[in-house]
């Protein structure tokens, strides 16, 4: 997004000086000296924030906040005032302004204030455009959530695989959800007209087989947790495949086959038969700029489903969801976003109760990781994509007890 802030002031000495504080900041500023100059740039779908003096002639500040906010409620506004008076900050927090502050602000008391505004005008408009994927687009871009690279790059993945007609093995880590990417791939494909059946793996009988694969003619078959399927059933799924005669078979699994196979365990005619087309889904660990998004959506969800106003997400908020592992993935995350919208962010305080170092290491931590993840574990590459040298990498490396080796695919 745009850095971008509409300062709003009647005297051009102070705008002039608003305005160079915040481009030393790295802000671009549009400045304006009326309630009139300023709102034509003022919109539902204005990429910034406001800083708005309130004593001006005419139209003052409290007016354009009043207009903001029945434009879009969402839209932070910051006041400014010279006179030094309490109860017109307290009208102001009470009408809806994201912050106030007394002229002459410090440059970094108001750099914080227009970071975090700017941080929640961020996170309010990605919202808003996964919202809208929700109603236009391919399943891909409205089911599967994120910004980051390796999010973009399995919603291209489900894409292609989805139009081979192949049989697809989709994996990933407890919680990342394998069971949405299928349904994806089954929607995204010729047969998505047709039915989507899950069928748990563990349960499966060689005649249960039969009836999924029934069932399911015209559409897809979803075989969960494929590492729990018995062994006759093994047998029994391998001829039902090799008949080509039934749905397209999309099975999913969090247990390394390969291993599976290698020891035994796992019927290798199978495992290769359905490992025609794989799907890998990246964990939250590997792409951490993915956890804010995701979470704004879960919260949204989760607001809707219990009948509660969406709470606010601060930015502190979102760094302690950063600082955090999420060894459950998406399925933890959406269990943290229900926990918020009912009062109860039991993760997110505690972390919010560590020292700043400490969240700002654990949020290193995740960063070092998923650049490892996105090179294949190459440390050298990893370092580059970072613009760390070499040494400064692998020092923080031994300092987080990272392996590079621990991310080779």
């Amino acid at each position: 997004m745009t850095r971008r802030v509409l300062v709003v002031d009647d005297d051009a000495a102070v705008r002039a000086a608003l305005a160079q504080t915040l481009e030393l900041g790295d802000i671009d500023a549009l400045t304006a000296g009326s309630f009139i100059e300023a709102k034509d740039h003022i919109s539902a779908d204005f990429d910034g924030i406001i800083l708005s003096d309130i004593r001006m002639p005419g139209r003052d500040g409290f007016y354009l906040l009043d207009y903001t906010s029945k434009l879009d409620g969402e839209l932070p506004v910051i006041l400014l005032t010279g006179e030094g008076d309490i109860p017109m900050a307290v009208a102001a927090m009470g009408k809806g302004a994201f912050g106030f502050l007394e002229k002459p602000c410090a440059s970094d008391e108001l750099l914080a204030v227009i970071e975090q505004a700017l941080k929640t005008r961020a996170l309010v408009l990605e919202n808003r455009r996964l919202k809208a994927q929700l109603a236009v687009g391919d399943p891909a871009a409205r089911m599967l959530f994120g910004t980051s690279p390796q999010a973009k790059a399995l919603r291209e993945r489900v894409r292609v695989v989805a139009r081979t007609g192949a049989e697809v093995l989709v994996t990933g880590a407890p919680g990342t959800g394998i069971s949405k990417v299928a349904e994806v791939i089954h929607l995204m494909s010729a047969q998505g007209q047709g039915p989507f059946v899950r069928r748990p793996c563990a349960a499966l009988t060689p005649s249960a087989l039969i009836e999924a694969f029934e069932t399911a003619t015209g559409g897809s078959l979803f075989l969960d947790e494929l590492a729990a399927m018995p062994a006759e059933a093994q047998f029994a799924a391998l001829e039902l495949i090799e008949a080509k005669t039934g749905p397209r078979v999309i099975a999913g699994t969090n247990v390394d086959l390969a291993e599976a196979v290698a020891s035994g365990d796992f019927n290798a005619d199978l495992f290769y038969r359905l490992d025609v087309m794989r799907v890998r889904i990246p964990s939250l660990s590997e792409r951490p700029e993915d956890i804010a998004v995701l979470f704004g959506h879960y919260v949204s969800q989760a607001s809707e489903q219990a009948g509660l106003a969406c709470p606010k997400i601060t930015p502190e908020h979102t760094a302690s969801l950063m600082a955090q592992s999420w060894p459950g993935n998406a399925r933890s995350l959406m269990s943290a976003a229900m926990r918020f919208v009912l009062g109860m962010p039991d993760e997110a305080q505690s972390d919010a109760e560590m020292g700043l170092s400490e969240q700002m290491a654990r949020v290193e931590r995740s960063f070092l990781i998923a650049a490892l993840g996105r090179q294949n574990g190459n440390a050298t590459e990893a370092a580059k994509a970072l613009q760390l040298p070499r040494k400064t990498f692998y020092d923080k490396l031994t300092r987080y007890g990272i392996r590079a080796e621990d991310y080779r695919r």
